[in-house]
């Protein structure tokens, strides 16, 4: 790790601790020559996990394609980063606890859609209108409906 500041190589760990969500580590650092203090975050990462598409075509997990669809459907809902970061890590802990070394994009689908649903529910319908490929208004509205009796 180099200082933000002058760019030198030696930075010690003046302070660690655990994040509020208790899946990332916060530490403190300060650089041995300019004594210049920052943070950094270390997060679990999934490696080393192949997704099966529907098409049964295979691609290595990327985060990425998941929070860029989270995100899509969140457009214009209030929401912070932090809480954001915690619903990520949700879905990334329920990824880990299948064990298995692919996972369908069915399965990662279906599990955004149960973390969404308690998060936002216009995301969730946004996100299920897509996912789900809703092709009228009365698959929409039974869902909607699904929604309501919740």
């Amino acid at each position: 790790m180099r200082c933000p500041v002058c760019n030198h190589k030696e930075v010690s760990v003046v302070d660690t601790r655990s994040a509020e969500d208790d899946w990332s580590v916060r530490r403190r650092r300060e650089c041995d020559r300019c004594q210049y203090r920052f943070s950094t975050v270390e997060e679990m990462e999934l490696l080393d996990i192949i997704v099966v598409k529907r098409d049964g075509s295979r691609e290595g997990y990327m985060r990425e394609k998941i929070e860029q669809g989270i995100k899509r459907s969140l457009t214009k809902r209030p929401f912070t980063q932090e809480k954001f970061a915690r619903l990520m890590h949700s879905i990334e802990r329920d990824i880990q606890k299948k064990k298995k070394r692919e996972i369908s994009s069915d399965d990662i689908g279906e599990l955004v859609m149960k973390h969404l649903h308690v998060f936002d529910k216009v995301a969730y319908i946004r996100f299920a209108s897509v996912y789900r490929d809703f092709k009228d208004v009365k698959t929409f509205e039974r869902e909607l409906k699904k929604l309501r009796r919740k």
